[in-house]
């Protein structure tokens, strides 16, 4: 005579699968979460030290400064080194995201300031030749821009170089370490 075995009545649902599809919901649960806390994480905020790669033109196209093809710009957000624009431009970027920032004058290099154009006597340059562009130092050391000469005088500018610029940054966020 042959002994069938009878089949369990109700569901044949095997307390092994279950353990199975706990673990799984638990490895998913922690995926989500690790990735929902490192997205976050990586996100510029003030105090961070931050890496950058950048390219600064003026609202005409040209290029005045750029760091690509060479190291990234360091800095700490907040801390004051850097202009505020670009300072204030980089919070929220994430690790790795491109963004252009529009910096108007008084969040760069402020407005210039025609106090600070001043006609200085030539003979105070003494046989220095004197050319337009040559930076010059004054005896408070400050550095200012040679933007005119005539036999009698020299037209210094000690604004900032980039004063009254709206600058454009082009800006690629490397690196985030809190």
């Amino acid at each position: 005579m042959e002994h069938k075995q009878e089949k369990p009545k109700g569901s044949s649902f095997k307390p092994v699968y279950a353990v199975g599809i706990i673990v799984a919901i638990v490895i998913v649960i922690g995926l989500i979460y690790m990735a929902t806390n490192n997205a976050s994480a990586q996100t510029v905020a003030a105090g961070d030290n931050v890496s950058v790669y950048y390219t600064g033109t003026l609202t005409n196209g040209t290029v005045f400064d750029s760091n690509v093809g060479k190291e990234p710009l360091n800095f700490t957000v907040g801390a004051g080194e850097m202009i505020k624009g670009f300072d204030e431009g980089v919070v929220g970027m994430k690790l790795n995201q491109n963004k252009t920032i529009t910096i108007p004058p008084a969040e760069a290099y402020g407005e210039v300031n025609q106090s600070l154009i001043v006609q200085i006597p030539r003979s105070q340059f003494g046989n220095v030749v004197v050319a337009v562009g040559t930076k010059v130092q004054s005896s408070q050391g400050q550095v200012g821009t040679i933007k005119a000469a005539t036999n009698t005088t020299v037209t210094v500018d000690f604004n900032p170089e980039l004063a009254g610029q709206t600058l454009i940054f082009d800006v690629k966020v490397v690196a985030i370490k809190r």
